[in-house]
């Protein structure tokens, strides 16, 4: 955590933004450079700091990683000790310089891109630094931000500020996402990020830590480094990404050293990944029109991806004054051997190398996009003013800044790391990122399937509806008019039979008439008129006959042509079936398109999924091999010693007693000739001597990181155990725990450790020795396991804490150091688990009766004890459920002590925040 008072910062989270400008020419003196004539910013925009934004082409635009200064005040540390000497920078802001004095007559001036005195606010520095880089990441580019300096310069409240309690102090992380938001849509775009470390050459996930082995993974086409395994959280707003910075600070790797209390011990690297649909070019719909079709074409939308990588490189440090040893001197050696790789790999890029190493370390392979990449990058550098430091600040300045002189750079093991690079001179070439979003076009083109096929359905069924309508219909026209004709001819038959009854009845009535009238028996003569009139009605009778039948034929052509009109209707209506048939044809030919592009997709998809099944069968069959392997190397590795045991006992000798040769040369070459699996065996030797030799060769290789991991496959790391389980020699147990403290600052290993019961033996070795140096090395190695949070149950439960605290009576100032560290690294396990919740109930320490030992040396003499006992209080305190103990032995008085006389701000700064914020304790100090 960043502190507040005495205008100091501390490393913490980080978050990466990248920036780009012009490039500037190299003047030929190296101590200064002067800044050339701009570059045609043609195909870039100006943001609103006066820095270039994105570009508008695919492209490719060439842009110079723009480098920033930023100083710190002095501490209160600095105040004191320096109080008679100058600071040994002078800024000049308006010039953009900066001045290094070399005394008090001589100094070299350095220009940059942005110089900021420790007055700027965070504010500026974020418009300066990074906001043009976060404008450029939303416009789809790449951007990355770092922070590089010495350690205690702060990198971490530049870049990591939470400002909870004051919203000025925010860091560049936080107003990064705060301009993401308030840009982006969250309803047709998204933000996820990934919050990684990069401890000791392992990616480890900080959102997750059982997560601690992620792979780096390179596209064989485009270039672009990802990583698979780690977590992607999509934001939603600013509070849940807070939450996050938050928890994977809980989780980041840091130590004690004299520079820093809380000093990082690893590279953290935080992703903010955005994809954003660009406005006019979304999907849309096209309609071709036909005759009677109407058509819809589904276009892909244009996605934009842009990622922000912001790094908070862990502190470049020397040695000699971090004080760091042990398991810390193996991180500090892992840091600098990092940084040491990127200065190479930004040295070959000013150079114009056609090689650039970039897989010298994990570090440049993620950070390969950020120089000479395709990337936007600024980098921010912090130093300090203290003349004590003169030569990192000096280092530091060098790092970004731009010169023509051949740089040169060295890696020291035993104390420093100093790097010289040619930042401000690498140039990235910058592309837009634009892709077609195949996975909406997918599912759009799934959708208008659906549609069309629904459409056609629906089409289909009121076809068939309809053609069955119009049939009934004609069907019942038809039959309607036949019966109609069968009725008006029955009808006309029975009225033409009836009138033609009606006639002869009548005929018959006259004619009986006629007979009565002239006599019954006498037969009636018709005169030439009565025929005449008969005749004449029998024809008119005729006549009208005829002409009702003409009627009726009139009527029957008119019923024909009714017929024929409803045949003429029925052949239209069969003919538009047959075009509604065509149009069906040509709605599944399309349909049989779109399900051949899908089954196309298909198969391609089972395709990888076969090449992914073969890799997944070729990895089993290979961790296969390696297991038997494994197995073979483990039955070879114990036994009996070769038969060549007088060869390899005289080599041993010779080799540890050559004159005129270093230890590691000596321990080098018998690894060389002799071999580890034949060096472990002479372990299990019957000649103590032989075995004393052997034992000292494994310890040696076991302090180089290289060797470890082969010493434990091997088997060593169970010789070991078996040494100090069956051997009486002190000398043996000594340089065995030194073996196995060297192990122990591995994760992997301490896991071993502990499930092979080292924990039992190391303790059992402690109470039966007596030498110092043996205790020392059993002390540093328990105090290795204590700092890994998921052993601390176990490690109390075979009796870690109490053989930790069983040491103490030797009174060696070097075994209470030890001690010391190894109560602190549990203390502060202890805390980070209270602080996350997984732990509940009194410290393991107070339990095993480790508080009034604590209490007794928090006022030690010895700067390394007094510094971890002191620390161990802070982390104590920070849980409330041990209050009550710490008030009733002492503990509170020691904490009211820390905090007004500490030498050290940071920890003066933990015990007050400490005592302000628990209640118990205020209590306590208002009822005395």
């Amino acid at each position: 955590m960043a502190t507040s008072g005495g205008g100091s910062y501390r490393n913490g989270t980080h978050r990466n933004s990248l920036k780009v400008d012009r490039p500037f020419s190299m003047n030929s003196n190296p101590k200064t450079s002067v800044k050339s004539k701009p570059l045609s910013s043609s195909g870039l925009r100006r943001s609103s700091t006066g820095s270039i934004g994105a570009a508008k082409d695919d492209a490719g635009v060439p842009g110079r990683v723009r480098v920033a200064v930023r100083l710190r005040p002095r501490n209160t540390e600095e105040l004191v000790a320096d109080a008679d000497f100058a600071d040994c920078v002078e800024l000049q802001p308006e010039l953009k310089r900066l001045k290094l004095r070399k005394n008090n007559w001589d100094s070299d001036t350095y220009e940059f891109d942005e110089v900021l005195t420790e007055f700027a606010s965070q504010k500026r520095v974020y418009e300066v630094v990074a906001k043009p880089v976060v404008e450029s990441v939303l416009d789809g580019y790449n951007g990355t931000i770092m922070a590089y300096g010495q350690t205690g310069t702060g990198k971490t409240y530049t870049l990591g500020r939470l400002g909870e309690e004051d919203t000025a102090a925010r860091g560049i992380m936080v107003r990064a996402m705060e301009d993401i938001l308030a840009d982006v849509s969250l309803e047709t775009d998204s933000i996820s990020v990934s919050y990684l470390q990069l401890y000791m050459e392992t990616i480890q996930d900080l959102l997750d830590p059982a997560n601690d082995n992620i792979p780096i993974v390179e596209d064989s086409k485009t270039g672009d480094v990802s990583l698979p395994g780690a977590n992607l959280v999509e934001i939603r707003d600013q509070k849940s990404f807070v939450e996050l910075l938050r928890l994977g600070e809980a989780h980041r790797f840091a130590a004690n050293t004299k520079l820093n209390t809380e000093s990082s011990r690893s590279h953290a690297i935080l992703m903010v990944h955005v994809k954003r649909s660009v406005k006019g070019k979304h999907s849309a719909l096209s309609s071709e029109k036909g005759s009677n079709l109407h058509m819809k074409t589904l276009r892909p939308a244009i996605v934009r991806k842009g990622k922000l990588v912001v790094v908070d490189l862990a502190g470049s440090e020397r040695i000699d004054k971090s004080g760091s040893e042990g398991h810390t001197l193996e991180e500090a050696k892992s840091i600098n051997l990092s940084l040491s790789a990127l200065g190479k790999c930004i040295n070959a890029l000013a150079e114009n190398s056609v090689h650039v190493p970039v897989r010298d370390s994990k570090l440049t392979r993620l950070l390969k996009d950020s120089f000479g990449g395709t990337a936007r990058t600024s980098l921010v550098i912090t130093i300090g003013p203290s003349p004590r430091h003169r030569g990192e600040t000096a280092s530091t300045i060098m790092f970004g800044q731009r010169t023509t002189s051949i740089f040169w750079m060295m890696f020291l093991c035993a104390g420093t790391s100093i790097v010289w690079f040619r930042a401000m001179k690498v140039e990235n070439m910058l592309k837009l990122k634009e892709e077609f979003d195949y996975k909406s076009l997918s599912r759009g083109l799934d959708i208008q399937l659906d549609k069309l096929i629904s459409e056609h359905e629906r089409q289909q069924k009121a076809f068939e509806n309809e053609i069955e309508r119009i049939t009934t219909e004609a069907q019942n026209r038809i039959s309607e008019v036949e019966r109609n004709y069968e009725d008006a001819l029955e009808e006309e038959r029975v009225k033409y039979q009836r009138d033609y009854m009606e006639s002869i009845k009548k005929l018959e009535e006259q004619l009986v008439k006629n007979q009565q009238k002239h006599g019954f028996e006498k037969v009636p003569v018709r005169s030439e008129d009565d025929c005449s009139a008969l005749t004449s009605n029998t024809e008119s009778s005729k006549i009208s006959a005829v002409e009702e039948v003409s009627e009726l034929k009139k009527l029957l052509q008119k019923e024909s042509l009714l017929r024929k009109a409803a045949e003429e209707e029925v052949n239209s209506l069969k003919s538009q079936l047959a075009q509604w048939k065509r149009s069906e044809a040509s709605g599944n030919s399309e349909i049989i398109k779109l399900r051949k592009m899908l089954e196309d997709e298909a198969l391609q998809k089972e395709k990888l999924e076969g090449e992914i099944a073969i890799l997944h069968s070729q990895l089993l069959q290979i961790s296969s091999e390696a297991d038997e392997t494994r197995r073979r190397l483990d039955r070879g590795g114990s036994g009996k010693v070769p038969g060549d045991l007088d060869s390899l006992f005289s080599q041993v000798k010779l080799q540890q007693q050559e004159p005129g040769n270093g230890e590691k040369a000596s321990v080098a070459k018998l690894f060389e000739q002799v071999g580890l699996q034949k060096i472990l065996s002479l372990l299990e030797s019957e000649d103590s001597d032989l075995r004393i030799h052997a034992v000292k060769v494994v310890a040696n290789l076991a302090a180089e990181e290289t060797n470890q991991e082969k010493i434990v496959e091997a088997g060593g790391l169970t010789s070991l155990l078996m040494l100090l389980r069956s051997s009486e020699n002190e000398t043996i147990h000594r340089v065995a725990a030194g073996a196995i403290a060297n192990l122990a600052m591995n994760e992997t290993n301490q896991e071993l450790i502990m499930g092979q019961g080292g924990i039992g033996l190391l303790s059992i070795t402690a109470a039966n020795a007596e030498d110092p140096q043996t205790l020392r090395m059993v002390a540093g190695a328990i105090a290795n396991l204590c700092g890994n949070d998921k052993l601390q149950m176990k490690l109390r439960g075979e009796g870690g804490i109490k053989a930790l605290l069983g040491m103490v009576r030797c009174r060696h100032p070097d075994v209470l150091a030890q001690v010391a560290r190894g109560i602190a690294n549990f203390a502060k396990c202890e805390s980070r688990a209270s602080m996350q919740g997984t732990k509940t109930g009194r410290s393991l320490l107070i339990e095993d009766g480790a508080l009034p030992w604590i209490v007794q040396n928090a006022n030690n003499e010895a700067s390394p004890i007094r510094r971890h006992i002191e620390l161990a209080l802070c982390h104590l305190a920070q849980h409330e459920a041990n209050a009550k103990d710490m008030i009733s032995g002492g503990a509170l008085w020691e904490l009211v002590r820390i905090s007004r006389d500490c030498s050290r701000e940071d920890i003066r700064t933990l015990a007050h925040r400490t005592l302000t914020s628990c209640p118990a304790f205020q209590a306590e100090m208002r009822r005395l």
